[in-house]
């Protein structure tokens, strides 16, 4: 129980980071919304994609990669970011009306169990090709 309680911590903690990093980012590229939003929204889903690999990688690191908890870590780091992005748009300065938010950013954040899943299976694939590659040997 107490180490099912660390990993769901430590899902939710690196969740916070996968808000938090192309958040930061965010604000060094701003300037470009306004003179070129297209590729604003181009640099930032490179980011939160980015960010997804480098802390999939660190929540899995040193073992197995099983599909369906990567699935729920991307479903968990996605409701994260929602719930994080909530409050600032909804209220904060950046006001948008949910079609708004949805259609420019909040639709981005299906990355995030998308690319956990589709990760996962690969990581899966690859396990398999070196345990038949090992038998055959």
């Amino acid at each position: 129980m107490v180490a099912q309680t660390r990993i769901v911590a430590r899902a939710v903690w690196i969740g916070f980071l996968s808000w938090l990093i192309p958040f930061l980012i965010s604000f060094l590229v701003f300037p470009l919304k306004k003179s070129n939003a297209p590729l604003f929204g181009s640099i930032m889903y490179l980011v939160v994609l980015a960010t997804a690999g480098a802390l999939l990688h660190l929540y899995f690191r040193k073992r197995k990669v099983p599909v369906r908890e990567a699935g729920l870590v991307g479903v968990l780091w996605m409701a994260v970011n929602l719930i994080l992005d909530y409050p600032l748009f909804a209220f904060g300065p950046m006001k948008m009306n949910p079609l708004g938010y949805y259609s420019e950013i909040g639709l981005v954040y299906l990355t995030f169990p998308m690319f956990a899943v589709l990760a996962a299976r690969l990581c899966l694939l690859a396990d398999t090709r070196k345990e038949a590659e090992v038998k055959s040997s």
